[in-house]
């Protein structure tokens, strides 16, 4: 499939990016001028959304092909609310996400809107990934054209990163709904997102790396290993379709298994990694659960080692 053709005389969809924040000038400074920067031929304004932090208005630019507009997030403290508010403020005909410590490849959103543009029924398109962390690059691209509902309960499928998200604003205003601001901590927004996303509509996949995302301290949750538990947990309730997946399920499961290790909850751990085994005698993370709460393992030292590599627990 070529992911940059598009149609002759086509009008020139209208992009709206939006970038929540809190705190982090001189990364969101270094995000916002990559998107501005893209070879998109179509007009794009960013959407600058502070979250809990007093917005700098000296990043307001203006212009025909290329805005930067700042706003306050008005809902839920988060980053769900942030999100929200800004899909809520656009009047453009797309809307993206990019966390403000990533970056887009120039050709990123040219690539997917072609991609939107070619499939009329999609309403969602992602691309590949380039993880950097700490210097150590790695490579994550999905391996088909397309992400199904049944793809996303086996697999959170990290490649799909909510920083790849191009969406069709009808759709995710009056489809597939915004971003819940009640999940806990709101861990796994974006994952909740795109399995709703994915009922609706097959995913679509630019299978090209055109976005870099940085793995540091500030972006892990790993000493909110209740509120992982309690997010899981509410997936769980919201999509029963998992108890039809067992490989998906033995993976949350797992996770759970392993926060719960981390937080010397041994015997629970156990319980919970043995359940997980019972679905999926595969699950790695069941095993680094049990070697965890036996303190064979160092829940920090294990994750520095994943993230190294380009992988999460």
């Amino acid at each position: 499939m070529s992911a940059t053709s598009r149609t002759p005389n086509r009008p020139t969809s209208s992009v709206s990016v939006i970038v929540a924040t809190r705190e982090r000038p001189q990364l969101l400074s270094r995000a916002i001028a990559s998107i501005l920067d893209q070879r998109y031929d179509g007009s794009i304004e960013v959407l600058v959304v502070f979250d809990q932090s007093e917005p700098d208005r000296s990043l307001v630019q203006t212009g025909e092909r290329r805005a930067v507009r700042v706003l306050t997030n008005t809902r839920t403290p988060g980053l769900p609310g942030a999100r929200n508010t800004g899909a809520l403020t656009s009047e453009r005909d797309i809307l993206a996400f990019c966390d403000d410590d990533d970056l887009w490849s120039p050709g990123k959103l040219e690539a997917q809107v072609a991609l939107l543009d070619s499939h009329p029924s999609m309403e969602v398109a992602t691309c590949g990934l380039f993880i950097d962390a700490k210097g150590r690059i790695s490579i994550r691209v999905l391996q088909a054209d397309r992400l199904t509902f049944r793809d996303l309960l086996r697999s959170r499928m990290m490649e799909a990163h909510p920083s790849t998200y191009v969406i069709r604003r009808e759709a995710m205003i009056n489809g597939i709904g915004l971003v819940d601001e009640e999940i806990p901590g709101g861990y796994g927004e974006d994952y909740d997102w795109l399995l709703r996303a994915a009922r609706r509509h097959d995913i679509g996949a630019v299978r090209l790396p055109l976005t870099k995302i940085y793995w540091h301290r500030s972006s892990f949750f790993a000493a909110r290993w209740q509120t992982i538990i309690d997010a899981l947990d509410y997936l769980l309730v919201k999509y029963p379709e998992f108890a039809d997946e067992p490989v998906g399920l033995a993976r949350i499961l797992g996770q759970q298994a392993f926060a719960l290790a981390a937080m010397d909850r041994s015997s629970e751990a156990r319980a919970k990694a043995r359940e997980a085994l019972r679905l999926n005698p595969a699950e790695r993370r069941a095993y680094l659960a049990y070697l965890t709460s036996n303190r064979l393992l160092r829940s920090d030292r294990t994750l520095r080692v994943l993230q190294a590599a380009g992988r999460g627990v």
